[in-house]
């Protein structure tokens, strides 16, 4: 008698009519095969999917071309189906469940014509995890395979660990076409169920990704009494040993890596690297709460990564501990055959574009897609942290939200408690990045850089916020950073990079109790005198000028704040909108 997931895999099969059905298992020489499939056997349009790099200078380095229609999130054709519109909430797309999938089917039927379904086992955080998911995965094309072994723990030990059970994630994918407007990401997180077509592109394609480490796993928490969160998760040791372990909620393209991978101005202080995207936070038998990190790989933004901005990552990117790593959509230095994108050193005399065109000097044209990405293992990190495999996770003493913001919001700001914390988290704003579809540089509301990837309606995730605080006996502290505040010519004030150790070291001390803070209408910021600036190339001035609090400034914000509330009508937490209306009287005062 079949199994459930050898069931499962057949219901695929029947939908998509492969030419062949290949169980991956997950093995390094398994990746060396598919990566020759994708060299010489598997295109997108006129390309192969990978072009082999120069591999004495970067090793084990392939270059991935996605679709030139498909390089970013698609928002706008990604939905979450519950049974009701409701429950999805006004920050998703719904479609009912029903309607969904037998659009899907339609869409799907033969889709994998004369192509092989790759079926992927993998874990979702370490196998021995009690907050570990086992999943499988079936898809079209070798780059999510070979991509998914990278990000994911993958290997024939999960179908080991799901039996005869009916309890196991499934995604279900196809390239399709590519066509954009039949490219479609619909999430059904009561089936624990992803379905994905159309696309090729990262986390539209990964679906152990953001759909459902983040979309799915969401609503998961929800239920079961855990936290699914867009989140670093890192640890700071002093000169004792001491490790203090934070989590920092973000925005793609807002700093995420390059904070989780910190290479400290402060030579007092030493940064380890647990997770650079998403953390999975638990209430422990001790009531301190929890993190680990579901991925084992990063899948990051490679234009202005550099030795200047993110060392530890061009150390990782050429690392030898785990084969592969992908470049997605950047440029490639055609004499060296190296991979190139903006913010790396010079600017070599022959470029081939990010869709394999000659690049002409002088061009005003991107070399690299502005979001192109790389794929590599978080096992060739040199900040790995010792504790990445512990299956409990690591203890959070400190949770930072931050975002884009030129004006307004100062350098850090302390809540005043659990409750003032998640306030701060749901009114965060931040200036879109080229991870998303559509314009760059336009504010909109992104809770805890939850918005895109909350799997069920927003206001009920504020409730869940508040309630999992009432679980804790002693709950993180909560900040609010930005690193993006803008003088009047425009420039960024703060050098930001591995000067933000200043800011985590104030952080650490306010944590300890060691340090005052100074009480602001939008909460607790740092008195100059306790914040380190030694060395800091910038006068006191324009210090207090980045923890300067406007209250005419904040007029409007208060405004937007309420707007955006009302959007979630009663399910926002009256504890919420009480704490904007206190804001609201002190900036009056």
């Amino acid at each position: 008698m079949s199994t459930p997931v050898e069931r499962w895999v057949e219901e695929q099969e029947r939908i998509y009519k492969p030419k062949r059905v290949y169980w991956c298992d997950g093995s390094e020489a398994e990746a060396h095969r598919l990566i020759e499939i994708g060299l010489r056997e598997e295109k997108i349009g006129p390309q192969p999917v990978f072009t082999a790099l120069n591999q004495a200078n970067w090793p084990d380095a392939y270059l991935h071309h996605s679709h030139p229609t498909d390089v970013a999130r698609t928002e706008q054709l990604t939905f979450v189906c519950h049974p009701e519109k409701d429950q999805s909430g006004p920050n998703n797309n719904w479609m009912a469940p029903d309607k969904a999938k037998a659009m899907l089917t339609k869409l799907a039927d033969g889709a994998m014509r004369g192509r092989t379904m790759y079926v992927l086992p993998y874990m979702m955080g370490h196998p021995d995890s009690p907050y570990a998911k086992a999943c499988l995965q079936v898809t079209d094309i070798s780059y999510v395979a070979v991509s998914m072994r990278i990000m994911t723990r993958m290997g024939t030990h999960v179908l080991k660990r799901i039996g005869t059970s009916e309890r196991f994630v499934k995604g279900s994918h196809s390239v399709g076409d590519f066509s954009p407007n039949r490219r479609y990401i619909m999430h059904f997180p009561r089936e624990s169920l992803v379905w994905s077509i159309g696309s090729g592109y990262g986390g539209n394609a990964l679906l152990g990704k953001k759909c459902f480490a983040l979309r799915v796993a969401s609503y998961l928490g929800l239920r079961q009494g855990w936290l699914a969160e867009h989140m670093v998760v890192m640890g700071i040791e002093d000169m004792k040993g001491r490790v203090t372990y934070i989590t920092a909620a973000m925005p793609s393209a807002c700093g995420k890596t390059n904070l989780a991978m910190l290479q400290s101005a402060l030579p007092e202080y030493r940064v380890f690297t647990i997770g650079d995207d998403i953390a999975w936070m638990n209430v422990g038998p001790d009531g301190r709460l929890y993190a680990i990190n579901p991925e084992a790989g990063f899948f990051g933004v490679a234009p202005g990564t550099s030795m200047k901005t993110n060392p530890n990552m061009i150390r990782t990117l050429k690392g030898r501990n785990f084969y592969p790593t992908l470049y997605t959509n950047v440029g490639r230095d055609v004499d060296a055959n190296e991979p190139w994108w903006e913010g790396l050193d010079g600017l070599p005399p022959r470029m081939e574009d990010w869709q394999g065109r000659p690049w002409i000097p002088g061009s005003k044209d991107k070399i690299a897609h502005p979001n192109s990405r790389f794929t590599v293992s978080l096992y060739n990190c040199p900040t790995l942290s010792p504790e990445f495999d512990n299956p409990r996770g690591v203890p959070i003493s400190a949770i930072l939200i931050g975002g884009r913001r030129s004006h307004l919001m100062p350098l850090v700001v302390e809540a005043f408690d659990w409750t003032h914390g998640v306030f701060m988290g749901a009114r965060t704003g931040s200036e879109t990045t080229a991870a998303a579809a559509g314009a760059v540089g336009v504010l909109r509301r992104d809770p805890f850089a939850m918005l895109p990837f909350c799997g069920y309606n927003m206001g009920d995730y504020f409730r869940h916020w508040m309630n999992t605080g009432a679980l804790m006996r002693n709950p993180p502290k909560i900040f609010a950073v930005n690193w993006f505040r803008v003088d009047e010519n425009g420039k960024f004030v703060w050098p930001g990079f591995g000067d933000n150790m200043r800011v985590l070291k104030w952080i650490i001390d306010r944590v300890d109790g060691k340090v005052g803070a100074r009480e602001t209408p939008i909460g607790l910021v740092p008195r100059l005198d306790d914040f380190n600036m030694e060395g800091l190339p910038i006068p006191r001035s324009k210090m207090e000028r980045l923890f300067e609090i406007k209250p005419p400034e904040w007029k409007g914000e208060v405004g937007e704040i309420k707007k955006f509330f009302n959007g979630f009508g009663r399910t926002v937490p009256f504890e919420l909108r009480t704490n904007l209306e206190k804001m609201e009287r002190a900036l009056k005062l």
